[in-house]
């Protein structure tokens, strides 16, 4: 550690300066091409304004800016490294005894600070305003009629039928026989006016409409009972799980507790625990990104090449980002544990950055 305060902020400062500034034009980059996106979208759709657009574009920006800010990062600590070799701030450093890990801790702890910010204030910032945009999204742009929603209470699907809709709860499902237990549909006009009630044991998800078993319907004529019924749907397996809500808009204090709502209805939630366990990884994978900089652009400039070693070092960060992407993947398809498939990058990223350093430092 520096022994300095006055060393140690100011290369903290300078760091999170460089990131910041790094973030805000990456992130206005982001904007641009996610609004010429929505607005390609949107041309087709008389009813969608450029005001709303505009307004869908900014409720995205939080979600894309946690994507970016892994490369913010990267390039942050890199142009620091190499700002300070340029003035030969870092000859004096190294001249007065301070070692390389000694003048990366201000960064690293720097970049651990803000991976903790990221995760536990501006997630759940970025979490509500991704839900937002996804609603906005599936009204104006998918216009999506059909919704799934998980709560303590069961389950609850939304569908449309031929004179209104009907809203459909249970307590639990199995996804080997996507079959729903202790079911309720309630059926309600195109006016929001309730028009009957079944009751039912268990309801089948077949192709093309619910089976719904010994069902005990209640409408203006009493009660009655049927052997089956049946109920069309435009729902099918897939649109189902894609119905789920977003893990990007889940809030990282919520995700425990819809973990465990998912599991206890049924629901598969490998998504949120890697999700979960992405946003405990994010200060360790941002603090192995200042590792991973450091080591391309440490290069003192008399000995030439440093812009080669540079570019190396954005490659190395694209592969590393390219691997988090391939093994969340794996996660999401069971092919390898949630935890390893989240924590696999940092880890590897903190040992490679670290073992370079070392033999470029100490040989």
């Amino acid at each position: 550690m520096i022994t300095s305060p006055t060393l140690f902020r100011y290369i903290g400062r300078n760091f999170l300066f460089n990131v910041l500034m790094i973030s805000l034009l990456l992130v206005g980059i982001v904007f641009v091409i996610n609004s010429i996106e929505l607005l390609r979208r949107s041309s087709p759709l008389p009813d969608v304004s450029f005001g709303l657009v505009l307004r869908m574009s900014l409720l995205s920006v939080p979600q894309y800016a946690e994507r970016v800010l892994p490369f913010a990062v990267l390039f942050g600590s890199i142009y620091t490294c190499w700002r300070l070799n340029k003035t030969h701030e870092l000859v004096v450093i190294r001249s007065s005894g301070i070692s390389a890990w000694q003048f990366l801790f201000p960064m690293m702890a720097a970049a651990l600070g803000f991976g903790l910010i990221v995760t536990t204030i501006i997630n759940p910032v970025s979490a509500v305003l991704a839900a937002k945009f996804d609603q906005m999204e599936n009204e104006h742009l998918k216009a999506k009629h059909s919704l799934v929603a998980v709560l303590r209470t069961g389950i609850w699907l939304r569908q449309p039928t031929e004179d209104g809709y009907a809203l459909l709860h249970a307590a639990s499902f199995e996804q080997k026989e996507w079959r729903l237990s202790d079911v309720i549909v309630f059926f309600f006009d195109k006016e929001d006016n309730f028009r009957r009630r079944i009751d039912s044991p268990l309801a089948y998800l077949r192709d093309g409409f619910w089976e719904i078993t010994s069902p005990l319907a209640n409408d203006r004529n009493g009660p009655s009972r049927a052997k089956t019924e049946t109920l069309k749907t435009e729902l099918t397996a897939t649109k189902i799980e894609e119905s789920f809500a977003s893990p990007d808009s889940i809030s990282f204090w919520s995700i425990p507790e819809y973990i465990r709502i998912m599991e206890e209805t049924g629901f598969p939630a490998t998504r949120l625990h890697i999700r979960f366990h992405s946003l405990l990884a994010q200060p360790f994978f941002f603090m192995a990104m200042v590792l991973l900089a450091a080591t391309f652009s440490l290069r003192p400039p008399r000995f030439g090449g440093a812009g080669a070693l540079i570019g190396l070092g954005v490659a190395v960060g694209f592969f590393v980002f390219f691997m988090d992407s391939m093994l969340s993947a794996f996660g999401v398809s069971q092919k390898i544990p949630a935890y390893l498939a989240a924590w696999t990058p940092a880890v590897v990223s903190l040992l490679l950055g670290a073992t370079a350093l070392l033999h470029l430092e100490d040989g």
